[in-house]
């Protein structure tokens, strides 16, 4: 799965590692809709450093479609928020 994490660029996670993100995401979901800032900042931190972690960095001048796109640490609950009702972080 190629995964863009904005602002930073594109990686490459093998889909035996998919698992933890998943399991992340659930985490991001829960923290935004509670609307508390503090537990969405960390469960946003905590999905992007995995992705970090778990991917392989893909040279920047590769232009490929991403499967995942996820916000950078600076976006806010409200506005994930408004993006996991229309489409969800994971399209899968």
């Amino acid at each position: 799965m190629i995964v863009r994490i904005l602002g930073e660029g594109q990686c490459e996670i093998a889909g035996t590692h998919l698992e933890k993100p998943d399991e992340l995401e659930s985490g991001v979901r829960s923290a935004a809709e509670s609307g508390d800032e503090l537990e969405f900042a960390n469960a946003l931190r905590a999905l992007l450093n995995a992705a970090r972690n778990l991917g392989v960095s893909l040279p920047n001048d590769t232009r490929t479609p991403s499967d995942l796109a996820l916000p950078d640490e600076a976006t806010g609950h409200s506005r994930v928020l408004a993006g996991l009702a229309d489409r969800g972080l994971s399209p899968r």
